[in-house]
């Protein structure tokens, strides 16, 4: 952005089913702020709370939560870069709200989208019925051309083909268009044919050797047409938000508004709008950077990022650096493009309690989300929530929620919870009866803490990983309330809750670089180890040489895409290929440098547990990644400024009565603005702050670290 005269400001912006989370950063002064999502429109929200935010710095007096404040008149000239994590695409995805796609691809080759890989995800379920196709059979085309795989044209799509596609397309009333060849990875020149002719039509164009020129066709094309199903909804949100706040100079300043991917880096909302699919995880993505840094800062190689929002659960496990895949599904739909690879649970602060057909309590994955809400929010909401929960149980203070801008409504909930076991009485089962509020809250507390539970297994004992080996960084409007009770069950080191976690996720988003991500899929032998030393050395050097003019092809084209976005600094590359023995389905990533071969036999060992030194390895694909830095918060806290440099005494702010189990117990609240570092507390006790609550129970102890973070060590002995 260009030089200013006024301040420069960044702002990240998560966006999620219940609040909007802001963090503003400007110089050494960082800000958080939460409003309510705006369903109905997200970018109404986002607005709202950016402008909030702003206006929080501002030497004048702060407006009442009816108003929508103008900036004030210092941010006439600032530099605003706004940095999103969005959900849009991932609940376009699952509410099934997309555009209606057509789909061009190879003639005789139109079913492979609805074919796919043939997997039962239920081997024994004879009446499972698949989703229908996001492309449904009358929006799938096939054109007569052919691409060989040694890249060789076989037949191009003729000039009177493409004018009865054209005609065809039009008249199927289509609003995004996903092409996608047989081996056009390897040349594209039919499909560069085929997009120019419908380009006419002035729709949405999703290009398979743009978003994903790799080999596996099913993967391929689903990964082009979910981009053609987002591509109108996110283009046009995005378009909206880029619309409010202007460009160039406006009310907000110069204003840049970039977008968090799912890798873990951003992007400019442009290249956003045209590859949507980037983004289907971009809420957790900013949440798992921002717990990889902290982790780092701490010294901990191994930990598990927990996200626990208003309608969800996120975790990802960090071993040294975030895990990054190819291959993830979100809702049945395989998705091949880079994802940092989180696992998602429908447990968050607004999952809504129910009983299953046999009459077992259940919660979630349905959630209040943001309109009604939980019922003690006093915006409509009947239904027992977990939030409602923990207010029955004591561990919310009605009157310090969001700092004390949201008054819980007690009497509200408990409506809810005994409508519930009314409800509860007229039917009949075999478990056991709840009877009181209390009893219910626990319940579901339990049922909620059983479902992360196993979302924490499935990132770790099931990927061969002890997790007593590992600590829980823990954040999320609602973490705190569960991290602790999690990490007893899971036998985990320590529990870690950096300062205000209901905006981390925010919060990682400024951590975040601008990261460009780019792939071609080849199919090359490596030279084989012979017993000539000197003639390996020139078959190495020869086959490192033609892969690194392959990299640098692809290098000088994302490098001219990241200056054509605005983006400058110094790029970090990142290189690596795609290995496997010969004759192996599945593929292995090791970095491309001399000592490739070593790594990828080093890498198949630990992931399969032996490896064939002898066995001739090729590589199937070459993947680069360019990361420019961005300019970041001072360390990574967002605590309040703290003047004490010797710990002191920690004072409850109060004391009442919270439910741990079955048993009512005497509990101290505390003010965490009040808790120096080197304090410590004994549970049970429960930490107060503007975006979260964190429960101590009775068997944990809590410190106070150096940068202001609760450290939650159980008192009981380690089962190792």
């Amino acid at each position: 952005m260009a030089t200013s005269s006024g301040p420069r400001i960044r702002i990240g912006v998560d966006t999620g089913g219940t609040f909007t989370d802001c963090v503003s950063v400007e110089g050494a002064q960082v800000r958080v702020l939460k409003v309510f999502s705006t369903p109905d429109d997200p970018a109404r929200g986002i607005v709202e709370g950016v402008q909030r935010i702003i206006n929080m710095g501002a030497p004048v007096p702060g407006l009442g939560n009816s108003e929508l404040p103008t900036p004030h008149l210092r941010f006439r000239h600032a530099q605003i870069e706004i940095v999103h994590g969005t959900t849009v695409g991932t609940n376009t995805l699952l509410e099934r709200k997309g555009a209606r796609v057509a789909l061009i691809t190879t003639a005789g080759f139109e079913d492979v989208i609805e074919i796919g890989r043939q997997n039962r995800p239920r081997l024994y379920d004879l009446g499972l019925r698949r989703e229908p196709s996001l492309a449904p059979r009358e929006h799938r085309f096939g054109v007569r051309e052919r691409t060989a795989a040694d890249a060789s044209i076989l037949q191009a799509p003729s000039k009177g083909d493409l004018r009865r596609l054209v005609a065809r397309v039009r008249k199927s009333g289509a609003e995004s268009l996903a092409i996608c060849f047989l081996f056009s990875y390897a040349n594209p020149s039919n499909e560069r044919i085929v997009a120019q002719a419908l380009g006419e039509l002035h729709l949405p164009l999703s290009v398979s050797h743009r978003i994903l020129p790799e080999f596996r066709e099913y993967e391929r094309t689903s990964t082009v047409v979910v981009n053609a199903y987002l591509a109108p909804r996110l283009g046009a949100y995005l378009g909206r938000l880029v619309k409010a706040f202007g460009a160039g100079e406006t009310a907000l300043g110069k204003t840049r508004i970039s977008v968090m991917q799912s890798s873990g880096g951003i992007t400019t909302a442009a290249r956003a709008s045209l590859e949507p699919v980037r983004t289907i995880l971009s809420g957790p993505a900013g949440g798992v950077v921002a717990a990889a840094r902290l982790a780092d800062r701490l010294g901990l190689r191994r930990a598990i990022s927990f996200d626990m929002g208003g309608t969800s659960t996120d975790v990802s496990l960090i071993d040294g650096a975030p895990r990054t895949t190819r291959e993830t599904t979100l809702d049945g739909l395989p998705v091949a493009v880079p994802v940092l690879d989180v696992h998602s649970v429908g447990a968050g602060g607004g999952s809504l309690a129910r009983l299953d057909a046999g009459g077992a309590l259940r919660v979630g994955p349905e959630s209040a989300g943001a309109v009604p809400g939980p019922a003690c929010y006093g915006r409509g909401g009947e239904l027992p929530t977990i939030t409602d929960a923990h207010l029955i149980l004591g561990r919310l203070d009605p009157e310090h929620f969001l700092g004390g801008t949201v008054r819980l409504d007690l009497n509200a909930a408990e409506g809810a919870f005994r409508r519930f076991l009314k409800a509860q009485e007229r039917r009949r089962f075999d478990g056991p009866v709840l009877r009181t509020p209390p009893e219910l809250a626990w319940g579901m507390v339990a049922v909620a803490n059983a479902t992360m539970e196993r979302a924490l297994r499935v990132v770790s004992v099931e990927r061969g990983h002890d997790p007593r080996d590992f600590a829980l960084v823990c954040f999320g409007g609602a973490g705190g309330l569960h991290a602790a009770h999690l990490a007893r069950a899971l036998d985990l080191t320590q529990v870690i809750v950096p300062a205000n976690p209901g905006a981390f996720s925010a919060l990682g988003v400024l951590l975040s670089d601008v990261v460009k991500d780019a792939s071609q899929s080849i199919l090359t032998a490596v030279p084989p180890v012979s017993k000539n030393p000197a003639a390996d050395k020139l078959a190495c050097e020869k086959f490192m040489r033609e892969i690194g003019q392959r990299f640098a092809g692809l290098e000088r084209s994302a490098l001219a895409e990241l200056r054509q976005e605005g983006f400058e600094g110094e790029i970090v590359v990142e290189r690596t290929l795609d290995l496997r023995y010969a004759g192996q389905s599945y593929e292995l990533t090791v970095p491309f440098d001399a000592g490739f071969r070593e790594a990828f036999h080093s890498e198949h060992e630990r992931a399969y547990g032996h490896s064939q030194p002898d066995r001739p390895i090729e590589v199937v694909g070459i993947k680069l990644r360019l990361a420019i830095r961005t300019l970041k918060p001072i360390g990574i806290s967002i605590a309040p400024e703290r003047r004490a440099r010797k710990p002191a005494r920690a004072s409850a702010l109060n004391r009442k009565s919270a439910w741990f189990g079955s048993i009512l117990m005497d509990t101290a609240f505390y003010d965490r603005s009040q808790l120096t570092p080197g304090v410590e507390l004994d549970g049970p006790a429960i930490v107060l702050e503007y975006s979260a609550t964190t429960v101590v129970p009775p068997d944990f102890r809590c410190r106070v670290d150096g940068d202001g973070n609760l450290i939650l060590q159980t008192r009981r002995k380690s089962s190792r």
